[in-house]
């Protein structure tokens, strides 16, 4: 059975969870004075705790309506062991870059450390997640995935998973036998 490491498997995991529920989700508190990092500080935590809704209510309106059309989350399941920071900021014209760490236990039950890049675009709602960037692999430019795009984030989690199967030196049919990316 094949479980997908590191950045791999967390990269993964964000772009594809079906959805439990439907519709657009939205939060009690909109955070509309909350700085990105304070927003990334609550998207993780709400991430590492499991609650789907929170997660998703700090998305930007586009990737609430573009993942809910598809039945998407953009988290991974919750995980006890999970814990992240939240590191530098760069603020852009309308946008930030919010570089975290996020260590769980790897497959082999070894903490393992992703950093991860979340773009964010400030909305009348405050700032809100669009999307965001991780190496996957070490040899490779980090993937950006675009959460208003799905479909492309699909493509690209077919690409990665193929791309895991070339490097495990098996089919990709072989791949997708083995330890699922989605919960």
């Amino acid at each position: 059975m094949h479980l997908l490491k590191g950045t791999a498997r967390l990269t993964l995991l964000l772009a594809l969870l079906p959805a439990g529920g439907c519709g657009l989700t939205s939060i009690g508190d909109s955070g509309s004075n909350q700085t990105p990092g304070e927003v990334i500080s609550r998207f993780l935590e709400a991430i590492r705790a499991g609650d789907d809704e929170q997660a998703s209510g700090l998305l930007t309106p586009l990737a609430r309506q573009k993942t809910a059309e598809m039945q998407m989350v953009v988290a991974p399941p919750g995980s006890e062991t999970a814990r992240f920071q939240v590191l530098d900021t760069q603020m852009l014209s309308g946008a930030a870059h919010v570089t975290s760490d996020w260590t769980d236990l790897d497959s082999d039950g070894k903490p393992h450390t992703d950093r991860i890049v979340w773009i964010l675009h400030h909305d009348p709602q405050g700032w809100r997640i669009a999307g965001m960037s991780a190496r996957v692999f070490a040899d490779q430019e980090p993937i950006v995935l675009n959460f208003e795009d799905p479909a492309d984030m699909l493509r690209k989690q077919q690409l990665a998973e193929e791309e895991i199967a070339r490097r495990d030196g098996r089919t990709p049919a072989a791949a997708a036998s083995g330890a699922p990316a989605i919960r």
